[in-house]
This record gives structure tokens, sequence and C-alpha cells, in this order.
């Protein structure tokens, strides 16, 4: 008994961590750094102008392991967007980016947009870029379709397109995608906003058409707007 009580005492409590802690050292350093590639952010929030044809987002990353690592895939959630790849292998401490485009196009408001970023470091959770982008409201279109019913006489309608902000539109150039459908623009400057009349010239047939509206602002870019336009066969022309 006497020895064993002196075995257990000589081990003070410093000793017995000490002792302890050990396989824990020898864990880590069996481990070594783990690959993976740390990102600047991986959200991007872009308020283009009015002139823009194109919203810019830099997702930024660095290599913090101690193994080169391959970026096997780049996948944007939609076709507006594209994401370019600078390079496809990254070195250990080697820095990158991902350059990620959407394509305004006549789109406006908030659009949100995702591209989904694979490495063979990832063992099989990839990581999700997100782009957010505030587009401005050029003009608003009311209403967006009109309509002559079977019971209607094709007499003019109207269609509002309002201003937004301080954009200096001061033209708008409207086509129709049936020759049928006759289009008239009045223009009200001092309440920055313009009338289209529309009237069907044609009975007998159903006509389902879309107005194309482009303005003369931005001068560069190629900002469209539509409306739709529908015709019962059944409707009558005016009287003469």
């Amino acid at each position: 008994m006497a020895e064993i009580l002196v075995s257990a005492s000589f081990f003070s409590p410093m000793k017995l961590r000490a002792l302890f802690a050990l396989p824990t050292l020898a864990l880590v350093l069996c481990s070594g750094t783990q690959a993976a590639l740390t990102w600047e952010s991986t959200e991007a929030d872009l308020h283009p102008g009015p002139s823009d044809t194109k919203a810019v987002a830099h997702y930024k990353y660095k290599n913090t392991g101690d193994k080169p690592i391959k970026i096997t895939s780049v996948h944007p959630s939609c076709g507006c967007t594209t994401a370019a790849l600078e390079k496809d292998v990254v070195a250990p401490n080697e820095s990158g980016e991902i350059v990620a485009t959407l394509n305004i196009g006549s789109r406006s408001g908030v659009q949100s947009k995702t591209i989904t970023v694979q490495t063979d470091a990832d063992s099989g959770q990839a990581t999700v870029l997100k782009l957010r982008a505030t587009i401005p409201r050029l003009l608003q279109v009311t209403p967006a379709l009109i309509f002559w019913s079977k019971d209607d006489v094709l007499k003019p309608k109207d269609i509002t397109v309002q201003v937004e902000g301080d954009y200096p539109v001061t033209k708008l150039d409207v086509s129709s995608t049936d020759k049928s459908i006759g289009t008239e623009v009045v223009r009200d400057p001092k309440a920055k906003q313009f009338r289209i009349v529309v009237t069907p010239e044609e009975a007998g047939r159903p006509i389902i058409a879309t107005l194309k509206i482009q303005p003369d602002f931005p001068k560069d870019s190629t900002k469209v707007f539509f409306a739709n336009v529908q015709v019962d066969s059944r409707a009558k022309m005016p009287p003469k």
C-alpha cells in the first residue's frame, strides 16, 4: 500500500496536465493545416446607374491552407449572370477573385442572383456567392395589359407611362408586333408622363400583340419596356 501511495504522489497536478496534453499535441501535429479558400466577402450589394448596362461584383479569396486548391465549378443561378474565373488552381497563400456580371437589359428594381462555387477541398459543401443589384426604375407603365372583350366597340384606350425620378425622357418610340394595332404618343411635360393612345384598326379576328416602348434616355442604353394588347374576335369596329 505504501508503494502505491508513493507512486501516485509522484504525479503532481501540473505533471498530470502535461501528460494528458501529449495526445492532443500529437493529433494537432499529425493533422496539419486544412486546405481552404477564405473569402473577403461572399455578398455584394450593387447600385448601378440608369445608364449602366451591367452590374459587376468582385469576390476576392485566398488559399489559407498548406495545399493547392482546385476550383472545379462556378455556376451562376441564371443566364443573365456570368462569372469569370482568372485561375482554377490556387496555390497555398495565393489570392484571386471571381468576377460576376449581371446584364441589366430591361430589368429594374431589386435583382437577387447567386453564384455557386465548388472546390476539391469542399467535401461536398459548396460556397454560395450572393449578388444583389438595385436597378433604378426609369418608367412606370400602367396598365401593362389592355383588352377589348366580345361586347366592346374598338374605341381607343390609353396606356400611361410615368417618368420616375428626374430622368430627362423627352420621347418614346412605340411599335407593335401586330400592324393592325395603331399607336399615338402624347407627351405631358408638366406631369412628366406620356399617354399612349392604342387603337385596334381591324376586327373579326383575335389579336394578341406586344407594344415595345423605348425611351430616348439613356442615349447609349437599350432600355425597353413592354405592354400587352388583346382583342376578342367578336369586338366591333365603331360606326363611321
